[in-house]
């Protein structure tokens, strides 16, 4: 049976590589435009970064300070 714990420490992991993958991935393709020097392919870019980043970072940086205190909590540690 699954518990909490392994439940917000799966939740954790899971925003922890969303935050790495994407940060990586987006870095990647907006140096690629930048590249190219086409100011348009650079706005276009960037405009699917914007989309990108609300829709996965912006959930994995909410996940991961509420997955980060309620892990020490269930298991008994103080936060402080």
């Amino acid at each position: 049976m699954i518990d909490a714990v392994h439940v917000l420490q799966w939740l954790h992991t899971i925003g922890a590589a969303v935050l790495l993958g994407t940060g990586a991935g987006i870095a990647f393709f907006m140096v690629m435009a930048h590249r190219t020097r086409d100011p348009q392919l650079v706005a276009h870019t960037a405009a699917i970064v914007v989309i990108a980043d609300w829709i996965f970072t912006a959930s994995a940086v909410l996940v991961q300070p509420i997955t980060g205190a309620l892990l020490p909590m269930r298991v008994g540690w103080s936060l402080t």
